[in-house]
């Protein structure tokens, strides 16, 4: 029986590092298939990674175009409010000429209005001498004086400031 324990002994050896190596040779294939899996779990996450920093990178774009189109109307509102604040200079500057324009039309008038009285006075006292010293009437046949006409005069009005600006709303 001596004979047949070695061989045994060594088929028994031989059979138990034929498991291990068949073993090991599963763990190696799991083992690879595992690193497939994270070979392509990787690939896939870096793909992600590059459409994440493309979508970043044209989101950061349009921010850009964002800000600078605010920016843009930023400086178009405040264009227009020195307009809209030029526009009412000059309204309350023409109001004020208007007004002034006025003043001069109805000083003027009452100028002229004053004058005519004096030379009606000037007239009456004329005639008044001229009858005093028994002389005719100048002007009895050959001149009628007749009743103006005189509209009723139309007062002009201040127009109020408020009016024809634009609203701020």
């Amino acid at each position: 029986m001596a004979p047949s324990v070695p061989r045994t002994r060594a088929a028994a050896a031989i059979r138990m590092k034929q498991i291990a190596l068949d073993n090991q040779s599963r763990m190696i294939r799991r083992l690879r298939t595992q690193l497939a899996t994270a070979r392509r779990e990787a690939d896939a996450i870096k793909e992600e990674h590059k459409a994440n920093q493309i979508a970043l990178e044209a989101s950061h774009k349009v921010i850009a175009g964002l800000t600078e189109i605010g920016l843009s109307i930023s400086k178009k509102i405040e264009r227009m409010k020195a307009k809209e604040q030029k526009a009412r200079e000059s309204h309350m500057v023409c109001h004020q000429k208007f007004q002034a324009r006025i003043q001069e039309a109805e000083d003027s008038m009452q100028a002229q209005h004053l004058i005519i009285e004096a030379l009606v006075e000037e007239k009456d006292g004329l005639l008044q001498t001229i009858q005093a010293n028994g002389a005719p009437d100048p002007f009895d046949d050959e001149w009628e004086e007749e009743p103006e006409e005189q509209p009723e005069e139309e007062e002009i009005e201040d127009i109020p400031l408020g009016e024809g600006e634009i609203d701020d709303e």
